[in-house]
């Protein structure tokens, strides 16, 4: 089997998905994981296909053929070797009042750790008491299995200081939790 993972941007409007899962069903490839939005209007979407080796490449060219000027198809094979000890997962949650650079200065924390954001949502809404913006991202992270997630707490603690947000860390072996 290969894996695939399908990015597509473009207009949205009905059939788009209809389109990659045909697709996917005509080469026999199984659906496994999908993550799709839409956002100002444009559809957005990344899924991950697993087909049967010999039928890869004519998938591939069937997706790729899908695109077009307003509708863009990115296909990557994924078929990397499967790590020999388990990653360990973390669930982050960020709330503080909405300000340009929020995302640069928690990616940048992270990377100097060595941990990958799997999984991140956001979005903005009203706060409860004041009305104000206030931003809010959760996301799930893969750490390295040599990280001391007291080492990762308090270099979050430190960004949250600086960022005068709430920043709530989840999981991991080490880590039953911490709100700083």
């Amino acid at each position: 089997m290969h894996s695939l993972v399908i990015t597509v941007v473009g207009p949205d409007r009905p059939g788009l998905v209809r389109a990659l899962s045909e697709q996917a069903t005509r080469f026999g490839a199984n659906w496994t994981d999908s993550v799709m939005a839409n956002f100002a209007g444009q559809f957005a979407g990344i899924v991950h296909l697993q087909v049967p080796a010999e039928r890869s490449d004519d998938l591939q060219a069937a997706l790729r053929a899908i695109d077009s000027d307003n509708l863009h198809i990115q296909v990557a094979r994924a078929d990397g070797q499967p790590a020999v000890v388990p990653p360990r997962h973390i669930a982050l949650a960020l709330v503080g009042h909405d300000r340009p650079g929020i995302i640069q200065s928690i990616a940048t924390r992270l990377a100097e750790h060595g941990v990958s954001i799997d999984t991140m949502k956001t979005h903005i809404a009203s706060g409860a008491m004041s009305g104000e913006q206030m931003f809010h991202l959760d996301a799930r992270l893969t750490i390295p299995v040599d990280l001391d997630t007291d080492q990762l707490q308090a270099g979050l603690e430190g960004l949250a200081n600086e960022l005068m947000v709430d920043i709530t860390m989840v999981g991991g072996s080490n880590a039953a939790g911490a709100l700083f």
